[in-house]
């Protein structure tokens, strides 16, 4: 079937077109993507594994958007925040980088209730919301089929307790959220053991 020229071209179109680019082509269309916008670099950066933080381009739009300055008259747009960890899910999505941002979501709502009052009903609900998530995104990491992980980046030094004899410690320990794990991961519990 031929579409119109009045049609709005779709991903079919594209691919059909990038047919017929060389790999030079190819590379400078990837170049003047690159160059076009600070979101085609942190989704490449994240993509291709570059750069010794591939999630801070993700965080500083985290903490641009949802603890922004207000004495400079920043706004807070939830929906931005929480695009930068669509954002990052469609780049690269590892369990650990989304664990990561959505608690550092999470921490930088709380830094902004800290230093102002607001009484935003919606700002308390994504938050809610994205606390939620941060759990969900954790257990998932803890669950004993998943392979453990040492790439998540923590500000504890550790989280830990004595069992059975011995140390045991915790595979992930996130920033000031208490989430310290029990004995058993996987019913759901979350406590502080030391």
């Amino acid at each position: 079937m031929v579409r119109s020229k009045n049609a709005s071209p779709t991903w079919s179109d594209v691919r059909t077109a990038l047919l017929d680019f060389d790999r030079a082509g190819l590379r400078g269309l990837v170049q003047d993507l690159y160059t076009a916008s600070k979101d085609n670099q942190a989704f490449l950066h994240a993509r291709l594994g570059l750069g010794h933080d591939q999630l801070q381009p993700f965080k500083a739009c985290i903490s641009n958007w949802i603890c922004p300055d207000v004495m400079k008259n920043q706004l807070i747009s939830i929906s931005k925040a929480k695009k930068a960890i669509a954002d990052y899910k469609k780049a690269i999505g590892r369990p650990e980088g989304m664990a990561e941002l959505s608690i550092f979501y999470c921490e930088e709502a709380f830094s902004f209730l800290e230093s102002c009052s607001m009484e935003d009903e919606s700002y308390f609900a994504a938050l809610i919301r994205m606390y939620g998530r941060s759990l969900e995104f954790v257990s998932s990491l803890l669950l004993p089929s998943a392979p453990p992980t040492s790439s998540v980046s923590t500000n504890l030094d550790h989280a830990g307790g004595t069992s059975a004899g011995g140390l045991r410690k915790n595979l992930v320990a996130f920033g000031t959220l208490p989430l310290w794990t029990s004995n058993r991961v996987n019913d759901g519990s979350f406590c502080r053991t030391r």
